[in-house]
């Protein structure tokens, strides 16, 4: 199950880049969908994570008219090993930001949208305002439209921001866990694992019908183990969907990729994860947070109605 050696290596070895696997290489973009996608987010000046994280799904979702917001600006405040997203002092708020998400979902026709952002450390509530305002745009220009939002952690502001957040009503709550505990101080040395747990657990306690989910990389050097006591988190913390993909190391600069974990092995990992509990679980080397999440939040509905379905007849009983 792709456990491996964390040896550490001599002292300025540089890490060859692995070839990847032909199960993790994508067309390169070219439809009529996706040039029309393109035009649309640079009309109404928004960022996508799509491009800003190089995704490998882009050519698929933009085809298809989905594309995840990333809005608060397109640069970060924090220099996570494994993320794309440029770091450095980001711009001013832009106040029409929501106004131009919900265009862009009324145009799209979009029945589930995903925002996420960069981390604004510099804002004073760490960005939850703009969520805010754009959730409440959403609802009030496309009002169909499901809305599920990533979130940063929001250091050292979590519990009012996700008040805030909450209040507003977005159906799907994700906040990515990312990698191991172990990896942390290496991998994602601006957060910490149990803060984002208590984030997760914040969001249950002020809502619990909120849908939770959260993901995390495989490929950086996480043992078999060590990812099975992530699920057991998460499902403390009462995380509703677990996603699972592959890390891929967008620049030499970045974390290597320490193993191509094979589909089969994914596999058995999403069987494991349901057998936890979650009720829904994405878990392949393509997977992403927002990768087909419009079926899978209609999917999740769908589990939850069965499982308060079973729960009332069990009472009844």
């Amino acid at each position: 199950m792709n456990d491996i050696s964390n040896a550490p290596k001599p002292e300025g070895e540089r890490p060859i880049r692995q070839r990847k696997p032909d199960w993790i290489r994508v067309k390169a973009p070219v439809s009529k969908g996706y040039h029309e996608t393109r035009k649309l987010m640079r009309d109404l000046k928004l960022n996508t994570v799509c491009e800003e994280a190089a995704c490998p799904n882009i050519g698929e979702c933009w085809d298809k008219k989905h594309a995840t917001v990333m809005i608060l600006g397109d640069v970060c405040t924090r220099a996570c090993a494994f993320c794309n997203v440029k770091t450095g002092m980001p711009r001013i708020v832009d106040p029409m930001e929501p106004e131009n998400v919900a265009i862009a979902a009324g145009q799209m026709g979009l029945q589930h949208i995903v925002i996420t952002s960069v981390d604004r450390d510099d804002l004073p509530d760490g960005g939850a305002g703009q969520f805010v305002k754009v959730i409440k745009a959403l609802r009030r220009e496309t009002p169909d439209t499901t809305i599920e939002i990533l979130t940063p952690d929001f250091r050292g502001k979590m519990r009012p921001a996700v008040e805030a957040i909450c209040e507003a009503g977005p159906d799907v709550y994700n906040h990515n866990l990312e990698t191991v505990p172990r990896l942390y101080p290496t991998i994602r040395p601006g957060a910490r694992y149990y803060a984002s747990l208590r984030l997760l657990e914040e969001v249950k306690s002020h809502d619990p019908m909120i849908f939770t989910k959260s993901g995390i990389m495989l490929g950086l050097g996480e043992q078999r183990l060590e990812v099975h006591q992530v699920m057991d988190d998460m499902r403390c913390a009462d995380v509703d969907f677990m996603t699972m993909g592959q890390y891929l190391q967008p620049t030499p600069k970045h974390a290597h990729v320490e193993d191509f974990v094979t589909p089969k092995a994914f596999a058995a990992y999403g069987s494991i994860a349901r057998a936890k509990g979650f009720l829904q679980v994405a878990s392949s080397p393509l997977t992403r947070s927002s990768y087909h999440a419009g079926d899978d939040f209609a999917e999740m509905k769908v589990a939850r109605e069965a499982k308060l379905g079973k729960a009332r007849q069990t009472e009844k009983a």
